[in-house]
């Protein structure tokens, strides 16, 4: 499967997720402070959506979930999951992921390959980030997992206003 058969379905997502032209008309503006121009602020992007969408590859089938966990450590952007879902398993045959989020009047699509971190340290730091998840994962329990994004390019699409993009 290509990128490029990725672009109906996410033409699709972002219908739902937009609800067509009448979300364009009704989308508040708001103004931005700064145009975003860092990794940081594809992550803090993330952050305030609380969740965004990440597509994987199953085969010859699109697989598309809501994720929210999103973080950077050592100047990378990182997201974590746990190794016996199948989304690990989709990841590990092909890094290859797409996500998108959606905060009303501004979209967000992020390309790129995510690479597996085995060290404790990031692991420990993604779940200090979300203390939530030390209810289901700890940093040696085996299945917790942390990926960072590599060859990554974000796309930051405006109602009315030329894109933005972000490679890191």
């Amino acid at each position: 499967m290509t990128a490029k058969n990725f672009v109906p379905l996410f033409a699709v997502m972002l219908v739902c997720l937009c609800g067509g032209a009448a979300a364009r008309e009704k989308a508040p503006e708001k103004a931005q402070a700064k145009t975003p121009a860092t990794v940081a602020d594809v992550r803090d992007f993330l952050k305030k959506t609380r969740a965004y969408y990440l597509a994987t590859v199953d085969g010859d089938q699109p697989r598309v979930r809501p994720f929210g966990t999103v973080m950077l450590y050592e100047g990378k952007l990182y997201i974590q999951t746990g190794r016996k879902k199948n989304v690990s398993k989709q990841i590990s045959r092909n890094g290859k992921v797409e996500l998108c989020a959606f905060d009303g009047s501004c979209w967000l699509r992020l390309a790129g390959t995510l690479v597996d971190d085995d060290r404790r340290a990031p692991k420990e730091a993604m779940l200090n980030e979300y203390p939530g998840l030390k209810k289901m994962y700890s940093p040696d329990d085996g299945n917790t997992q942390v990926l960072y994004f590599k060859d990554a390019t974000a796309v930051f699409n405006y109602f009315g206003r030329p894109p933005v993009t972000v490679r890191f």
